[in-house]
């Protein structure tokens, strides 16, 4: 699908194929308007539970404030270890931990420990474009791996092994998936963990919406197979699970000597992670998980809501296993989904992020995110509702 609608701001069309800039320009635009629903990023909208709150108000009252090591605090540290040997089955200790200021600066510090220019690394496609910034970076190359909407994204082993040449050293795991809320699932995570040891690849494995899966489908790390400990750096963090965006706190975990080089870049960039935001991280790995039940039976009926609402306008979408997603299939519309993006929330006052914002290859599909309260999704999908119909190409 071609974008040739001339309507459409300069601004917008100038990073058409820029994912990352793509997005931040569709929000610009949306804080200009009044009375925005906004179901583009993928920023939690439920309240931090209350016993990380008193933790982190707890840790700056009794003045628990002075740096901590680089790689975060061993208690920490020794509690992310039990929590990944007790859920994921990694066998890692503190000194595989490194504690980062949110999740993306553990993407950009593993990518410039690991990657020297001119290396390969195979990347899912679509994907989060902020893998993209993090891997040219390091002035490697990505190479993409397609995967297919009859597929719900996932991951086929086949594809990878056809990737891979003489100069890919590793590859980009992203399960449960943003944008597509495709999983990776066991069976080909298995196929695939093969694959790597025969090719002797790192495999990097972002797993960072990991307890959001749905309809009985389960999250399974890769880190956990025969010979796969000392090839797997697992990314991590607290920002989805806890609602705890604004206090930046994630992690990576993989083996010691490439931990240690993610520590020594770190050193000399941003420093240890916020002491306050690593106590708040205690208190949730240490806390009950009340709140986490909960948070996913929020998001399971807010997705249900926005499935049947897509379907009865007849917008088909993949699978959503997991996150907190549906990517959906705009093509039936006719119209380029930057543009159509932009007619929504021009018209319908609905910010959604359009799939090129997620590859190049994906002018026909919608990231809509359902973190909003149901009226509002309801709202929402009542707004949509007539643009696509004014506009849909019959």
């Amino acid at each position: 699908m071609t974008l040739d609608n001339p309507n459409i701001p300069e601004k917008i069309r100038a990073v058409a194929t820029d994912g990352t800039q793509l997005r931040y320009a569709l929000m610009e635009l949306a804080a200009t308007l009044p009375d925005i629903i906004a179901l583009g990023r993928g920023d939690p909208d439920l309240p931090t539970p209350t016993h990380i709150v008193e933790a982190t108000k707890a840790a700056i009252r009794d003045g628990r404030t002075d740096p901590t090591p680089v790689a975060g605090m061993p208690a920490l540290r020794k509690a992310i270890a039990a929590k990944l040997h007790r859920e994921n089955g990694l066998d890692v200790g503190v000194d595989n931990v490194i504690v980062t200021t949110g999740g993306q600066e553990a993407l950009f510090l593993v990518m410039q420990a690991l990657l020297d220019p001119g290396d390969e690394i195979l990347v899912p496609d679509p994907r989060y474009t902020s893998y993209d910034d993090a891997i040219l970076s390091a002035g490697a190359r990505m190479v993409m791996v397609p995967t297919e909407h009859t597929d719900a994204f996932n991951l086929r082993p086949e594809a990878v092994e056809a990737a891979i040449t003489p100069r890919t050293k590793a590859l980009l795991i992203v399960t449960p998936s943003n944008p597509t809320a495709g999983i990776v699932t066991e069976d080909r995570l298995r196929a695939i963990a093969e694959i790597a040891v025969r090719h002797n690849l790192i495999v990097i494995s972002d797993e960072i919406y990991e307890k959001f899966v749905y309809d009985g489908w389960q999250h399974f790390s890769i880190g956990s197979l025969p010979g796969m400990a000392e090839r797997t750096v697992t990314l991590n963090g607290f920002s989805k699970t806890y609602s705890m965006t604004g206090l930046r706190i994630g992690y990576a975990a993989g083996p010691a000597n490439l931990i240690e080089a993610m520590a020594r870049i770190k050193a000399v960039t941003t420093g240890p992670a916020a002491t306050v935001s690593q106590h708040a991280a205690l208190a949730a790995l240490n806390g009950p998980d009340e709140p986490l039940r909960e948070f996913r039976r929020i998001y399971a009926e807010r997705r249900r809501v926005m499935m049947d609402g897509l379907s009865a306008m007849g917008l088909d979408y993949s699978d959503p296993r997991g996150a907190f997603f549906l990517w959906t299939n705009s093509s039936s519309t006719g119209i380029h989904a930057t543009e159509l993006s932009y007619l929504l929330l021009k018209e319908g006052r609905v910010l959604i992020f359009p799939g090129t914002g997620f590859g190049e290859n994906w002018g026909g599909y919608l990231r809509i995110s359902y973190l909003q309260a149901t009226d509002k999704i309801r709202e929402a999908l009542e707004r949509m509702r007539p643009v696509i119909e004014r506009y849909r190409v019959y």
